[in-house]
């Protein structure tokens, strides 16, 4: 079993197996020239059949002998012949009942209740009905909340989370405590620095945002596994992956929320009356590439509207936008209302002038079911008012059936099943623990560390104090969406395994901090111990679902806490920040008496121990921050102006790393580390020719078009190939330092200086290596011209730019000369 610092761990493999026989995983992380393997073991005394023996699954359709002869049990035929079987034998009445997500049952068929709504964000969460902590299975890994677990910059570890989520979902299932459909993941985009909700995202860059949805969905939709329960040979190869509508599901991710939604509570505005105005440009750029990644590359089998409307427009009434993910992105699968989402057409945003409207609206547009009643209470008013005909909800249930066909819903007993034999074992087992353990040490990020503070000596360091209301509360270390964790361990916990004598005062009664307390305890200890460690920062009582912020500042008098304590302490202190909203600490980046800042976010249920790691340098600092961190001054910016460019002409500053142009305390991807690294191109082409000679560098145009400065530049949907333009950008890291170190390399690129409107700079590429000290480290980004040296112009069209495109990797650049 994996420890860590065994060398194997670090060792590289061109290729792994997955075997749910014996319950071994190897997740890939850090993808180099190869792949570096995690072996997670099923205890070797505990066979498959145990875990799920004395606990089956409840009730399920096609139960034979009285209920199994149906056309819609047959395994054998498409799922499409039976999804359409099992239409035709539902009443109008009985079709309208599949509109929700409480589903009632159809005893007459044997089919019993079914709830579409679960949750699985980072971990089985309860906040949908579909799961239940009451039973055989009492808890679930808690992995870090998706920002932290983005800040890891490693699509390995990001597939292998969702891959273990999927495993304990399954098990759950199967003892009647979860559902098949899991409303997850949530890949909108951190736009604003005060949204609740961006704790729960992949953060500010949309190719990010596309790269985790990706890889989360294939993993938790069991991407790569075949019916031996084995998983193909290498990561995104072998012949058993799940291609299509008919691909067999572990369990249905969703993509949510489609789209451009990121505003809880600000001022008048709610998302369930919010309009959201959006250029093309910034639509096409910025907001829909996760979810067109989501459903192309990972091939997601459920697309979630959202509250807000889109230019006028209600998501769940919008036809075009949701017929775009069918018809131009091919999607196949379910579209699901946010919860109520339904109602708000006509009750919040006014835009249907009846409920049987807004009923005929959704169901025309292409949403296929409501997460509430709406279309349950209204939906037969409707057809009788012939706003909507029984073939628009045929359309509806195909979808639906056609999901829960692929699950193996209508299979038989699930317990005979592909993934029959997962059950409570398979739940908090070590090796997920070890999982969640090694996504806290990879996402954790390391700010400032003046005159090498950390790590700290534990054979130097007699006493430790630790201060502030979230260092012994382990509630605070999942964020929005958490389960019932497995084995949490708090800040406090954590230090104490290293230093006994440990102690902690809180310094405020909670996070908000109004009053000083319990201030002249933390005073007191601090004056006593050799290291002083504020944890500061937000929790769910300061940003949630439902709830933005005001502020960019640390909440209360947590400052006032932080500079007290700083005073009083024999040297300078350790401030960790805890939460996703952005915070301005200029304060304590710019005050010596604070040696150095930690972002731990939301780490999950082993963040305690990871901190704890990390402050005695048990391992290397790898992680970076995946949003930008804005001053206090971007509170004046309104949440509601959705444009990413600035407006100089108005002091509109932008948004994200790409557009804006104001001072900012933290910028996106900063992190430190212990050691220090330097990098070199070894191999990058100096130009690419679009009707040159040479077949690796050279796709045919038919036109060139030109701005309206006189810059020229292609449409990319003109390009005959783009396939020919690709190319690996070579790259050496040597690491100077004297700890080995797992490293994120990130590549960005910036336009011909001509072409304006263009993003500042972009992320192209990234990629996780584990680099040793005093050495140097190979590695390859793929760059494609017509993807990541490309912009999108005013009508929304994406165009590559001619001219002298700039490769920036830390500070080093490289020219690449694009012409015809």
């Amino acid at each position: 079993m994996f420890t860590y610092g065994d060398s194997s761990f670090f060792s590289n493999s061109d290729s792994a197996t997955l075997h749910l026989l014996h319950f071994f995983f190897f997740f890939f992380f850090w993808t180099n020239d190869g792949y570096q393997n995690f072996s997670l073991t099923r205890p070797a005394e505990l066979s498959l059949s145990q875990s799920t023996a004395t606990h089956p699954h409840p009730e399920f359709p096609c139960n034979p002998p009285h209920h199994s002869s149906y056309a819609f049990c047959n395994t054998s035929l498409p799922i499409s012949t039976r999804a359409q079987s099992l239409i035709s034998l539902l009443t109008l009445g009985e079709k309208i009942q599949q509109l929700s997500n409480n589903v009632t049952p159809i005893w007459r068929l044997g089919i019993p209740a079914y709830e579409w709504w679960s949750e699985s964000l980072h971990g089985i969460a309860a906040n949908g009905p579909g799961v239940s902590f009451n039973g055989s299975v009492p808890s679930a890994t808690s992995f870090p909340q998706v920002l932290l677990t983005a800040a890891s910059f490693n699509r390995s570890l990001w597939f292998a989370i969702a891959s273990a989520i999927a495993v304990e979902g399954r098990a759950m299932y199967n003892v009647g405590q979860a559902g098949l459909t899991f409303w997850a993941p949530n890949i909108n985009i951190f736009r604003d620095p005060r949204w609740g909700r961006g704790q729960e995202t992949p953060g500010e860059d949309p190719m990010v945002a596309a790269a985790y949805a990706t890889e989360y969905v294939r993993g938790f939709q069991g991407e790569n596994w075949d019916s031996g329960g084995s998983r193909g040979e290498a990561y995104g190869s072998g012949e058993n992956m799940l291609k299509g509508s008919d691909g067999n599901l572990m369990l249905s991710a969703c993509c949510k929320h489609f789209t451009a939604y990121d505003l809880e509570n600000w001022g008048e505005f709610r998302p369930y009356n919010f309009n959201a105005v959006i250029t093309q440009q910034d639509l096409e750029e910025t907001y829909q590439p996760p979810f067109r990644s989501c459903i192309q590359e990972g091939r997601a089998s459920c697309l979630m509207c959202s509250y807000n409307s889109v230019n006028g427009v209600p998501s769940c009434a919008q036809k075009d936008l949701l017929q775009k993910a069918r018809d131009d992105w091919g999607f196949k699968g379910y579209i699901t209302a946010d919860c109520d989402a339904v109602a708000t057409v006509y009750e919040d945003h006014g835009y249907a002038k009846t409920p049987e409207d807004a009923a005929a609206d959704v169901l025309k547009a292409g949403t296929d079911i409501d997460c509430g009643t709406y279309l349950l209470r209204h939906t037969q008013l409707a057809i009788e008012q012939g706003k909507i005909r029984g073939e628009d909800i045929d359309k509806a249930l195909l979808n639906l059936f056609s999901v829960q066909l692929r699950l193996g819903l209508y299979d038989g007993d699930p317990i005979k099943g592909q993934f029959g034999k997962l059950g409570p074992l398979d739940v908090c087992t070590e090796q997920h623990k070890n999982l969640a353990l090694e996504a806290a040490r990879q996402g954790i990020v390391l700010l400032k560390n003046d005159f090498k503070f950390l790590p700290l000596n534990k054979s130097t360091v007699g006493s430790v104090a630790i201060i502030g209301p979230a260092a012994q509360n382990t509630s605070i270390l999942g964020g929005g969406y958490t389960g019932t964790p497995c084995d949490p361990k708090s800040y406090f916990e954590g230090l104490k395994e290293y230093i006994e004598k440990t102690s902690y005062a809180p310094g405020c009664l909670d996070i908000e901090c109004k009053v000083h307390n319990g201030l002249t305890e933390a005073i007191q200890i601090a004056k006593e111990a050799d290291v002083v460690m504020v944890v500061a920062g937000l929790d769910l009582s300061q940003e949630n679902e439902e709830l933005d912020r005001y502020s960019l500042l640390l909440p209360g008098k947590q400052m006032d806490l932080i500079s007290a304590v700083a005073d009083s302490s024999k040297r300078p202190i350790l401030l960790v920040l805890t939460g996703g909203g952005p915070l301005d600490v200029s304060f304590a980046k710019d005050d010596p008496r604070i040696a150095a800042i930690i972002w731990v976010g939301y780490p999950g249920e082993t963040g305690g121990q990871a901190l704890a790691e990390l402050i005695f340098g048990e391992f290397n600092p790898g992680g970076r921050l995946p949003m930008t961190w804005y001053p206090e001054s971007f509170i004046h910016v309104p949440m509601t102006d959705m444009r990413m460019r600035p407006d100089p002409s108005s002091g509109y500053p932008g948004r994200t790393y790409r557009f804006y142009t104001g001072h900012n305390v933290y910028k996106f991807g900063y992190g430190l580390s212990y050691t220090n690294y330097t990098y070199s191109f070894l191999s990058v082409p100096d130009k690419l020719s679009l009707l040159g000679s040479s077949p690796k560098h050279h796709s045919s145009v038919r036109t060139l078009s030109q701005t309206s400065n006189g810059h020229e530049y292609v449409s990319v949907d003109e390009m005959e190939s783009c396939d020919a333009l690709r190319f690996h950008a070579e790259i050496l890291v040597t690491n100077n330092g004297d700890m080995d170190g797992s490293h994120v390399v990130m590549l960005f690129s910036r336009m011909p200086a001509t072409f304006k409107g263009a993003p500042q700079n972009q992320l192209i590429g990234f990629t996780r290596l584990n680099t040793l000290s005093h050495s140097a480290t190979a590695t390859s980004i793929l760059v494609d011209p017509c993807k990541h040296l490309s912009s999108v112009n005013k009508h929304g069209t994406r165009i590559l730019p001619l001219g002298n495109h700039i490769l920036m990797l830390e500070g080093l650049e490289h020219s690449i000369s694009i012409q015809t």
